[in-house]
């Protein structure tokens, strides 16, 4: 083609550009170096000029159409495969999250992705303010955070219904913690739950399961740490397993507070963070930004209220079991 511009001046015809074109895709495909193809093409093109040193204009011009074709077409192949890979990629994330595949077959496309399923896994969700999907800034600075510390290791980040998500093996826990620090980090103050390992393919789905459980009942009980495991929530599933005694226990112990002026939700949250305050009273006041003597005026309306005193070990248990409910039932928002 160089040939037949320099000795004719004439442009590269539609036919030549497509040929280009198509084979820069065929070069992307066979995996060649796009680097190495153009110095080819550069190469092609000192042995051009020296035959027609005259033509020096024509020949650049034609060479400036040529590369540039056959780079759009490499190019082209080149999103292609990224859009094969990334489809492929999210098939599997969605088949090993929901345990849609067979597992045998799922363990040998897991190896594609650094994933050895014949080992436990633990799944840590992380929930931010906003959606996020894989091309995100915070889904590339936390994959970034993790491969800059721990390199590869079978270690995969991902995103579900705008959440991040971190597969790691279950006996290297560091690595899920440092998910979590740099989650929490980078999307302003997300909440992220951690799953408990569990063994095989069908483990990842389990532990996900309990990941997401965790983020629900963080969020349901008002649970103020950036960071929830499912092993330390376990007593909540066994509290709401039987509903109807939940919110019988919750309407005996709690349902007087609905006389309060002001309804029941300033003493139920006094009665949750005293609770978590180890029943100290001089930290729960500060929690709640009262003095201690507001806090103590308090406590006693409760115990005027409901005939159940919350310094009292005999019925602490049942206050506290009975808060936990409303949280769980969302109550007092809804009717029991």
């Amino acid at each position: 083609m160089l040939t037949g511009v320099s000795a004719t001046g004439r442009r590269p015809t539609r036919e030549e550009l497509d040929e280009r074109r198509a084979l820069g895709e065929r070069a992307a495909e066979d995996g060649h170096s796009l680097r190495a193809l153009v110095r080819h093409h550069l190469a092609a093109t000192r042995a051009a000029w020296r035959t027609a040193p005259d033509s020096a204009d024509r020949v650049l011009a034609a060479v400036e159409q040529a590369v540039d074709a056959f780079a759009e077409g490499y190019e082209r192949a080149q999103r292609m495969a990224v859009r094969e890979e990334e489809a492929a990629r999210r098939e599997f994330i969605d088949d090993l999250l929901y345990g849609r595949s067979d597992l045998g077959r799922l363990a040998e496309r897991a190896e594609r992705f650094g994933l050895v399923l014949s080992r436990a896994h633990a799944v840590a969700v992380a929930e931010g303010p906003e959606a996020y999907d894989d091309t995100a800034p915070v889904t590339r600075h936390v994959e970034a955070a993790l491969r800059a510390r721990f390199g590869d290791r079978h270690i995969l980040l991902a995103t579900k219904n705008g959440r991040l998500i971190c597969v790691a093996p279950g006996d290297q826990d560091d690595v899920l913690a440092h998910f979590a620090k740099q989650a929490h980090a980078a999307t302003d103050g997300s909440r992220v739950a951690v799953g408990r390992p569990q063994p095989g393919a069908g483990g990842v789905v389990q532990s996900y399961e309990e990941a997401l459980s965790a983020l629900e009942l963080a969020g349901r009980l008002g649970l103020e740490e950036p960071v929830v495991r499912a092993a330390d929530l376990l007593v909540y599933p066994v509290l709401a397993r039987d509903r109807q005694a939940m919110a019988d226990l919750v309407r005996s112990a709690l349902g007087p507070l609905r006389g309060a002026r002001g309804g029941p939700e300033p003493l139920l949250r006094t009665l949750e963070v005293y609770f978590a305050s180890g029943c100290t009273a001089a930290e729960a006041a500060r929690r709640l930004a009262l003095s201690v003597r507001a806090l103590t005026y308090r406590l006693e309306r409760i115990h005027r209220l409901t005939g159940a005193d919350p310094g009292d070990p005999t019925h602490r248990y049942t206050l506290q079991t009975a808060v936990i409910g409303a949280r769980l039932l969302d109550w007092p928002a809804q009717e029991l």
